[in-house]
């Protein structure tokens, strides 16, 4: 899949460009509808599936106190849009001055860049132009005066309710990763690079991955059975996401860093500089301090025990 961020770089395409627009942040069932009827449509037209977003949330720029936490990272969203067939991403820098263009301004745009885009795909809730003037009606209309088709593809609904990113990120939080499971429609992951630690697992029998991650949001602390993709191949693991309480410095219980440690269940391999993605599929514990690195010992081995069986029943 290429990625640009230059939408002049598109001018040269001479096959139909078909575009999914948004933000995506998730990639959930109802984006996954909105890109899927973009990759059958370029497919039947014989051209090639875009899809136009972000390098940031839009709020960052124009309220940053309000913008939301991230579901997934721009790298974790290019993954997974490349597992959809999708041919290019067009990854825009939002700017101000992006943000003060009027609807028209922003349509007359990307039709002078894509000479050869002939559908736009967006979602109901689709909005764009200075102050979100801009709705699904009004680029109807002004695609239409470019000769350019526009189709709103219906949301996807859960429980009688919408599926958005906001609803998930709620879900996340809280530790309901089976109700995150089914708006996503795969188990909530987290993508990162394996960095250096403190060694501490190795030294107890329980090396761990620590992850730098790309993600914001995080369920909450504790333990959890996890499937690890690396490269590949799909490994079985325990995850813990917390501050490490058995081995902090006294005296220094505030301000503690969150960390994502991650033991592999039989499995060697070095990881440092590797990025690997950690698929959450049950909590087993909350996160606790221990009175020695025995009894810590102790309980890890409980907790690969656990998540065995977990991940043997939960696929």
């Amino acid at each position: 899949m290429r990625v640009i961020s230059n939408l002049r770089l598109l001018r040269i395409k001479r096959q139909p460009v078909v575009l999914a627009a948004g933000f995506f942040d998730g990639l959930h069932r109802g984006h996954q509808r909105v890109i899927n009827k973009t990759v059958a449509e370029a497919r039947r037209l014989g051209g090639e599936a875009w899809v136009l977003t972000f390098d940031q949330h839009p709020m960052r720029i124009l309220r940053q106190d309000s913008a939301p936490p991230l579901l997934t990272s721009n790298r974790h969203k290019l993954r997974l849009f490349e597992e959809m067939q999708v041919d290019g991403c067009l990854l825009m820098p939002f700017t101000r001055r992006l943000a003060g263009m009027s609807p028209e301004a922003f349509m007359k745009m990307l039709a002078a860049a894509i000479p050869t885009l002939a559908r736009i795909y967006v979602g109901e809730n689709w909005r764009f132009g200075h102050k979100e003037k801009g709705d699904t009606g009004m680029l109807k209309m002004l695609a239409g005066e470019h000769s350019i088709g526009v189709t709103v593809v219906r949301p996807v609904l859960k429980g009688g309710r919408i599926v958005s990113s906001t609803r998930i990120r709620e879900e996340v939080a809280c530790g309901n990763l089976v109700e995150a499971r089914g708006m996503l429609g795969r188990k909530f992951s987290i993508l990162g690079v394996v960095a250096k630690g403190r060694a501490v697992g190795r030294q107890l029998g329980f090396p761990t991955a620590n992850l730098e991650t790309f993600n914001e949001v995080l369920p909450p602390l504790g333990v959890y059975a996890v499937n690890v993709a690396v490269g590949d191949r799909i490994v079985k693991g325990v995850a813990n996401i917390g501050v490490r309480p058995t081995f902090a410095c006294p005296g220094n219980s505030g301000n503690r860093k969150v960390t994502i440690e991650v033991h592999l269940i039989r499995f060697g391999n070095n990881l440092y500089g590797r990025e690997i993605e950690v698929f959450f599929v049950k909590k087993l514990r909350n996160e606790k301090r221990f009175v020695s690195a025995e009894e810590l010992k102790r309980q890890i081995e409980k907790d690969v025990k656990n998540a065995g069986k977990v991940l043997k029943r939960l696929r």
